[in-house]
């Protein structure tokens, strides 16, 4: 584990006493990619930084981090925290303009990482967010332009779920069912039909 260098380390200082909240304690590792990766723990009041070798990219990814820390915590139905909802990204797009990172820069990082983050930017107006969203939009219906035709492989039937060693998966089938979709299942059978390209 690698110390933080010390502009993270003041940037963390700073970005909390702007916000008058508690400092996070921040650890730092180095790996040989170009692109960074954080994770913020509220339980153990800690932001870690995976720092890849481009330096905006790890600017933007510690204020992303810090947006998560000051962020009002949503919880979606079932209890789940919403990570990258409307409030979070009211704060991390004030953070990024006003600590060194262009909008461009950062519409393009976040929408790598999550598409619905051009929403909230262009909700914000973030300049360069709306044309943004119209040209990730244009790829999208140009990729399933591009996409061959589904055929059915299994026709519809009622979903029968079996044990497969550590997978449950569907008699008919066979594919696996695995998250919502299988606790839904195990609480009441459902149908489903198996599609694959032509």
């Amino acid at each position: 584990m690698a110390e933080a260098p010390a502009w993270a380390r003041a940037l963390v200082l700073a970005v909390c006493a702007e916000a008058d909240a508690p400092t996070p304690r921040l650890t730092w590792r180095h790996h040989d990619r170009p692109m960074s990766s954080g994770v913020t723990r509220r339980h153990s009041a800690s932001i870690s930084v995976v720092a890849g070798s481009d330096p905006m990219d790890q600017r933007l990814t510690l204020l992303h981090e810090l947006a998560h820390w000051l962020a009002p915590v949503a919880h979606r139905r079932g209890g789940r925290v919403a990570h990258h909802n409307a409030a979070f990204y009211d704060v991390a797009f004030g953070l990024y303009r006003r600590h060194g990172v262009p909008d461009a820069f950062a519409l393009a990082a976040e929408s790598a990482r999550y598409a619905s983050s051009l929403t909230h930017a262009r909700r914000l107006e973030v300049p360069g967010a709306e044309q943004a969203w119209h040209d990730r939009r244009a790829s999208l219906h140009e990729r399933a332009r591009r996409r061959r035709p589904m055929r059915v492989l299994v026709e519809e039937h009622r979903v029968r779920l079996i044990r497969d060693g550590r997978w449950t998966r569907c008699a008919v089938c066979g594919i696996r069912i695995v998250g919502p979709l299988l606790r839904r299942w195990r609480r009441r059978p459902g149908r489903h039909v198996l599609l694959g390209a032509a």
